[in-house]
């Protein structure tokens, strides 16, 4: 009896994943726990594994294509079983026998359609496009699984059709963008003759509209202070090999964490969030730390109850989430939840930047990079003197909705100070 493969609940609070990969087609033998396929849910890439051995017999979705917790996504059976066709936007399924012949019902056209090839199932989106430009499906080759024909497939036929109509036009004098005929400012509104075009990513969509949504929703307000980090790199070199006998790399990200932890826990209004009703200060103290996924974009996985975390707690949280962050081996759970964020944009050496709030916080501290500095200090007898000191600029944006900008350098300064007397 054929198997219906579902979309699982993969945490708390996610309602639907995006398709990002196939690891099986459509006949391949599978074993039971065996992975069908890939999803990514807010960035996090899961493998979905078959519940029962068989073969793969049908594929209801794309990849690309966005699925709600439930749906169906694959059918899995014994070979040569006959399957109930499914109503969705994929239609392939194992072969179980000749598939007869499509007559037309369109006066005139029966013999020529009985040698048409089987397009398979087509999107109504394809269809009205193809039909909008006069376009044969007949003629467009389908990179879609199993040949399907896509919606970027009939748009690069019509884009590469409306440049040669363009290029084989005479000189006239009226302005190029009369001369376009709508299809190609749909498809690339700036493409230029060997621009090439990048498909996005799920997670690169993920993060557009989480960037774009905060930027619409939160006033964005910028202060920055600069920190001497001469006791935290003296504290650093005298613990880090005690530190690495119990298993942890002591990085300068599991001091600003503990800093934060502190700024937070004195002025709790930085840990809140907007509301309507009014702002929610979270009890929780729940740090997201960002993390580079490459050309793929950034993640931020989430330290929970980051309050009740020694230094050497903290660094190997740190540690976990950072390692499974680069390996894609976070789940979705890991990422949620977060009342504030950090960011560590100075790798690169960055000095200090503007980072975007992660919704629905209040604020996120951007952490520039360490630079040895020439900075004036001070001694206990009120003499001025120049000195080498290894310094960083600490960028918070804030809500202004919430915080005003006494209140924010006041969070900021005891993060500030905090660092600056570390071990004092």
């Amino acid at each position: 009896m054929p198997t219906n493969v579902l979309v699982p609940r993969l945490g708390e609070g996610v309602e639907e994943v995006t398709v990002t990969r196939w690891l099986k087609k459509v006949g391949d033998p599978i074993e039971e726990l065996e992975a069908l396929l890939e999803v990514n849910t807010d960035k996090v890439d899961t493998e979905i594994p078959s519940p029962v051995s068989g073969i793969v017999l049908q594929l209801l979705m794309e990849e690309g294509q966005v699925a709600v917790v439930g749906s169906m996504l694959a059918v899995i059976g014994e070979k040569g079983i006959q399957v109930k066709e499914q109503s969705g936007p994929m239609q392939e399924q194992l072969p179980t026998g000749s598939q007869p012949e499509t007559q037309s019902s369109a006066p005139g056209q029966g013999a020529a359609t009985a040698v048409e090839r089987e397009l398979g199932f087509i999107s109504p989106v394809v269809a009205r496009i193809a039909a909008e430009h006069g376009l044969d499906l007949q003629s467009v080759k389908g990179s879609g699984l199993g040949g399907r024909i896509t919606k970027n497939d009939v748009l690069a036929i019509i884009e590469d059709k409306s440049k040669l109509e363009l290029a084989q036009r005479p000189l006239t004098g009226t302005p190029a963008a009369d001369q376009t005929d709508g299809a190609s400012e749909t498809f690339a509104p700036n493409q230029s003759e060997g621009d090439r075009i990048i498909k996005h990513s799920a997670i690169r969509k993920s993060i557009a509209e989480h960037m774009l949504a905060s930027k619409r929703t939160s006033p964005h307000v910028l202060t920055v202070m600069e920190v001497d980090m001469s006791r935290v790199t003296a504290h650093r070199a005298a613990n880090k090999e005690a530190f690495a006998r119990d298993g942890a790399n002591l990085t300068y990200t599991a001091y600003f964490m503990n800093a934060i932890v502190t700024g937070l826990k004195s002025h709790p209004m930085a840990n809140s969030s907007w509301s309507e009703a009014g702002v929610v200060v979270h009890a929780a103290i729940n740090i997201g730390m960002a993390a580079s996924l490459g050309e793929d974009g950034l993640i931020v996985p989430v330290i929970k109850g980051a309050d009740g975390l020694s230094l050497l707690g903290m660094a190997r949280a740190v540690n976990d989430l950072a390692e499974r962050a680069r390996s894609r081996k976070l789940k979705p759970d890991e990422v949620k939840g977060g009342t504030f964020t950090l960011t560590n944009h100075g790798v690169s050496g960055s000095l200090f930047a503007m980072p975007i709030i992660n919704q629905p916080q209040c604020g996120i501290l951007g952490v520039g990079a360490l630079q040895k500095r020439a900075v004036v200090v001070t001694d206990t007898g009120g003499n001025d003197a120049i000195a080498i000191r290894l310094m960083v600029y600490l960028s918070y944006v804030f809500d202004h909705r919430i915080l005003d900008g006494a209140s924010a350098d006041w969070f900021l300064a005891k993060v500030k100070q905090t660092l600056e007397k570390w071990g004092s």
